[in-house]
C-alpha cells in the first residue's frame, strides 16, 4: 500500500515536471514565434528602402539624374535661348546640343553636322537664285555661293549675332571666339535641324530667316 502511494506520488511528480518542461517549450516556442514574425515584418519594411537605395545607384538612374541636372545648366539655357533666336525648338535637343559641341570638347561633335550644313546653305542660295532668273550665270551663281561661305564675312557674322561663341563646347585651350569655330557651329546648326525635322526645306527656311534678319548684301542681291 505504502508503494502504491509513493509510485503515485512520483508519477504526479513526473508529470508536473513534464508540464512544466512544455509549458516552457510553448513559452519559448511563442516567443521565437514572435521574434521570428517581428522580424519578418521588419525586413519587409525595409527591404523596399534597400531596393530602392540599389536602384538609385545604378548606372541608368545616375545617367537620368545627370539628363535631369544637366536641364538646369548654363548650356541647357543657352540651348533654350539659341532654339527661341533661329525660331525653330528641336525635339531631340542632343542634335542641337551635338551642333553646339566643338572637336576639341568632345569626340561626339559638330564635324558632319557643320559639312553637311554647309552644302544645305550652298544649295539654298543655288536654289533662291536660279528660281528668280534661271539665266544667271555660273560665274554669279559660284560668287554668291563663295559670298555666303565666307567664315569671316558672313558665316561667323550670323553665328556672332546669336552669340554662339558663348554657347559652342570647347576645351579650356580653345578660344570659341574663332571665327572657323563659331562658323562650324553656325552651320551644324542647319544640318541639325534638317535632320530633326526630316526636312531640307525646313533647315533652308531656317537659314533664310537667320541671315536675312541682318538685311546683309546677299539677302538684297537675291
Amino acid at each position: 500500500m505504502m508503494l502504491q502511494k509513493k509510485t503515485s506520488i512520483k508519477a504526479k511528480i513526473g508529470l508536473s515536471t513534464i508540464t512544466v518542461w512544455v509549458k516552457s517549450k510553448v513559452k519559448e516556442n511563442k516567443e521565437g514565434l514572435t521574434m521570428a514574425t517581428t522580424h519578418h515584418r521588419v525586413t519587409l519594411l525595409l527591404l523596399p528602402l534597400a531596393v530602392i537605395g540599389i536602384f538609385s545607384s545604378s548606372p541608368q538612374v545616375r545617367a537620368t539624374n545627370v539628363r535631369i541636372e544637366s536641364f538646369s545648366s548654363p548650356f541647357a539655357t543657352n540651348l533654350a535661348t539659341l532654339q527661341s533666336q533661329i525660331g525653330y525648338n528641336f525635339t531631340n535637343i542632343n542634335l542641337l546640343r551635338r551642333a553646339m559641341t566643338h572637336a576639341s570638347f568632345s569626340q561626339e561633335n559638330n564635324k558632319a553636322l557643320s559639312i553637311f550644313g554647309s552644302h544645305l546653305i550652298e544649295t539654298s542660295v543655288s536654289l533662291q537664285l536660279l528660281a528668280k532668273d534661271i539665266d544667271t550665270s555660273s560665274k554669279a551663281l559660284t560668287r554668291l555661293i563663295a559670298e555666303v561661305s565666307n567664315v569671316d564675312s558672313s558665316c561667323a557674322l550670323d553665328g556672332n549675332r546669336l552669340g554662339l561663341e558663348s554657347v559652342i563646347r570647347v576645351s579650356p585651350k580653345t578660344d570659341a571666339s574663332n571665327s572657323a569655330i563659331v562658323c562650324g557651329g553656325f552651320r551644324a546648326i542647319f544640318g541639325a535641324v534638317a535632320i530633326d525635322s526630316g526636312l531640307v526645306d525646313e533647315a533652308i527656311k531656317v537659314f533664310w530667316k537667320v541671315h536675312g534678319d541682318r538685311g546683309g548684301k546677299l539677302v538684297s542681291m537675291l
